[in-house]
């Protein structure tokens, strides 16, 4: 699953270690997300869409063959 990540953190001005620590996971996970080697649990996908100040989960998660 591809992501938007870390360009939206980057629009906020916001670092891998202020977003693990509001969705309330390590920075190593929040790394693995941003590289595609991580699938989040839904729970996980809302809340960081939340914390990135989105609507929708598919406004920050696309699947691969998606957003190309």
């Amino acid at each position: 699953m591809k992501n938007q990540i870390r360009y939206l953190r980057y629009e906020m001005g916001m670092s891998q270690k202020e977003l693990a620590e509001k969705a309330d996971v390590t920075r190593q996970t929040i790394t693995a997300l941003e590289k595609g080697k991580y699938n989040p649990s839904l729970f996980l996908a809302r809340k960081i869409t939340k914390i990135l100040n989105c609507e929708y989960i598919e406004d920050v998660f696309f699947l691969d063959n998606e957003g190309e």
